[in-house]
Formats: C-alpha cells, structure tokens, sequence
C-alpha cells in the first residue's frame, strides 16, 4: 500500500483562498449560540445580504422570515424539485426549522449521506451543516448532481483533531507493522480522505446509529481494527461487541497522534499493541464529552429516563438510561408518553428543539448538563456558522447563476475552518477519493440494511 508520500506526490493542488480570516477565536466562557456573526466572516459574495439582514430591528420570525422569503421563495420556485435543502438536527440558530419551513429535509448524518442515491431527481443539494456531511453527499451523488454547503467554514472539531495530515503517517506505522492484518473503521466525522483509507484496507464508514452492527462485522473479519477518529464512540461500540479495555489501545488524537512513533513505544507498550484488537485515535468531541456520571445521577433521582448519545465516555454510557444516534433520540423522545420525563446528553442546539417538541406533548425534557450550579454553553459552534444570511445568499446567487465556487463540495476537499481556505485535489485524486470512500460508505450502507437499523 502506498505510503502518506507517496500518495502526496502525485497529487495536484489548487488552494482557493478568497475568504479572509477575521483572526476572532472561540474563547472559554464566550456565548457560542447563533448570534450574530461578524460580517468579516462572512464571504464577500455573501455581505450584501448580511447588510440587510444586520439592518433588521430584530430576530422575530415576523421580521426575519419576510426577508427570507424575498430571496429563497424565488429561488425555490426557479429549481422546483431540482433542488434540495437539507441540515442536520445539531444545527443551531433556528436554521433546523427555517430548513424545514422551505421543504428541506432534516435528519440525522446516515439519511443525509443517502439522499443523492434517494433522490436521483435533485441535482442540487444546498446543505446547512458540517463540511463533511456534505463531502459524503458529494462522494455518493449520481454525475449529475451538485452539492453546495451555505458555509465551507462550518466544520468538525472531531474531525479537526482527524486531518489527514495527522492520522496518515501513523496509520503507514501501523501498515508497516501489520499490514493486510490492519482494518480501519471511519466515523461519518471524518473527511472523504480518511474515508477513502478505510475503502483501501477493506473496511467501512460507521455513524453513532449504525456503530454496533458495523464493528461486529469488523470483528468477524479477524482483523486488528484502527478506529479514526472518535476515541469514545470507538470505545463503546467496541465493548458492545466483547472488546474490553485490555484489548483496546488508545493513541493521541491531532498533531500528537501524528508525531507518535512506534518506535518510541516501550517494549510493554508494543506488546499490549500487538495483543491489542481495537486501536483507537484520540480524538473526540468537546461537545459531548462535557457530561459527567454525577450529571446522570441527579437526574436519575428525580424520576427522569437518561438518554445519551454514544460520544460520551464509556462511564456516562454505561450509567445512562438508553444511548444512541441523534435518530435514536429523537425517536425517543416522540415514543415518549405526556407525564415522561427525559434528560438529554447531547448538543444543546438538538436539546432546545426536544424540549419544545416536549411542551406541545406533556413530555418534560431537560439538558443533561443542566443541573444546579453548572453554566452551560449552548451546542455546536461549528453548525452555528450557518445562519439564515448564508442560507439566503447562497439561494439567491444559485438562482442567479453566480454561486461562489468555494461553496461547491468535491470529494478530497480539504477546508481550513479558521481561514476558509480550501485545498481541491486533481481530478484524478478526486476521482481516487470518491472510489475508494465510496466503497467504505457502501459497506456501512449495505450493513446497515442487512441489519434492519
């Protein structure tokens, strides 16, 4: 197999950078809820409507919505079916039922992957949401369609700590070591570059919703299992499958991952390598690794169900009530009988939504997290970068004909999310990526069903 270099040298790069950085950092303590965003962050195709949309006097729908429906009514009529609107529950700032309001399609990031090979009649998919759930639509869309993202800096801090850059040199160690032996398993959370690896060693993409069924599988094919990138989603569907912690070998995530050496293990260290069956990289979610056992306690003892989303750690998981996939809980809370009452561990964002959904049918919903004395944030900052600007601006430029090339999705691409510079492979490389990420996502596809999920 061919190592990080040798792959990297035969690719052709073009780098768009267009989109200026602010230089604004997320800070400890700061409000991360869908406010307002500096127009610097925006593009510059896109600041006439953030101009308008700053001059309203507030964020009412009465207010907001009228705007909105100049620019995204025409366009919608101008495509009709030929275009799709999709986001994923996390999405905050209301972009979930604005999505919803124009005929979108909201869902968890499994159904979002399939809807290129659902829909053949789209040739347009506009998605509010991360950057890899469109690059995965992208990888599995028919020649015909297109896929645009209303913001390429709306990224994955998972998968910022997965870059490729980072996780292929110790994949080539591990190669090395083990060759043929060697499986990797990708999380949905990575890019179609990693994607791409798990398609070239025979292994396959997984979600939260589909993790269990995919690493049973991945077990009975007698190999030794490289899990990129979520460390605790690894490790939960591995012990759902008899895989324990003497059996689990857990590597940096990020630049430490990349710097580690095999070679600079100590010889017990490689030992317990060698025995081990599940390998993990060390990244994970700040989002979801924020809840705590006590959290689940305190709930628990005033009469509430807890349910948690597997990209908690292994203690929150087993303490919880029920664990599983954005769908799962969502489906939870709509099986749910007036007088129930859930705590919620996952994206704030997601929670809000329960809770009201809630209110309308006697069910009281809760945020894990929220317990006496804590201060929370309020979801996923990365979604909250797509707003209803973006939105409005990339409709209206698509109708018009002039939707920035920055926004159309490849696979391969590779976006900076501080810069939002973007780096494009040749169309060979692309072409390579997409075959090969395709494979993995179609295994996860064809597993999925097998099992009835």
């Amino acid at each position: 197999m061919p190592s990080l270099v040798q792959i990297k040298s035969k690719r052709r790069l073009e780098l768009d950078t267009s989109v200026k950085s602010s230089g604004i950092q997320l800070q400890p303590g700061m409000n991360i809820c869908q406010t307002d965003l500096p127009i610097d962050w925006y593009q510059e195709d896109f600041k006439p409507y953030v101009e308008e949309y700053l001059a309203l006097p507030d964020r009412t729908p009465e207010t907001v919505l009228p705007w909105m429906d100049r620019y995204v009514v025409p366009a919608l009529d101008h495509f009709g079916p030929k275009l799709m609107l999709l986001a994923h529950y996390y999405m905050g700032g209301e972009i979930v039922k604005l999505v919803e309001r124009y005929g979108g399609r909201i869902a968890d990031s499994y159904e979002l992957a399939l809807q290129a090979d659902k829909r053949p009649e789209v040739e347009i998919f506009v998605e509010s949401a991360v950057h890899f759930m469109a690059e995965t639509i992208a990888i599995l869309k028919h020649p015909h369609q297109q896929v645009y993202i209303t913001n390429p800096k709306s990224g994955c801090t998972m998968e910022a700590l997965a870059k490729e850059d980072m996780v292929l040199p110790l994949f080539d160690e591990l190669h090395d070591r083990y060759g043929q032996d060697l499986m990797v398993i990708c999380y949905m959370n990575t890019s179609g570059r990693l994607k791409a690896l798990a398609g070239r060693t025979g292994g396959a993409v997984c979600t939260s919703s589909n993790a269990k069924a995919i690493m049973e599988w991945a077990v009975q094919q007698g190999k030794k299992i490289f899990f990129v990138p979520d460390q605790h989603l690894g490790r939960n569907s591995g012990r759902k499958v008899g895989i324990g912690d003497d059996e689990t070998f857990l590597f940096g995530g990020g630049w430490e991952g990349a710097n580690t050496r095999l070679s600079s293990l100590s010889a017990a260290e490689r030992t317990r390598l060698d025995h081990s069956r599940l390998l993990l990289w060390g990244s994970f979610c700040g989002v979801h690794t924020v809840f705590s056992t006590w959290q689940v306690q305190h709930w628990q003892a005033q009469g509430y169900k807890v349910l948690v989303h597997p990209e908690c750690t292994v203690d929150v998981v087993e303490a919880a009530d029920g664990a599983g996939s954005t769908k799962y809980l969502w489906n939870a809370l709509q099986q749910a009988k007036p007088g129930d009452k859930l705590a919620i561990g996952t994206e704030g964002h997601f929670v809000r939504n329960a809770r009201d959904y809630g209110k309308q049918h006697g069910v009281t919903v809760v945020n894990l997290a929220d317990v006496p004395g804590a201060t929370m944030g309020c979801g996923c900052a990365t979604m909250s970068r797509n707003d209803p600007p973006h939105l409005v601006a990339m409709l209206d430029l698509l109708r018009q004909g002039k939707a920035p090339a920055l926004n159309r999705v490849e696979a391969g691409d590779a976006v900076d999310e501080v810069t939002g510079h973007r780096e494009r492979l040749d169309e060979q490389s692309r072409a390579d990526i997409a075959r090969e990420a395709r494979t993995a996502l179609e295994t996860m596809i064809r597993l999925t069903e097998a099992a009835g999920l």
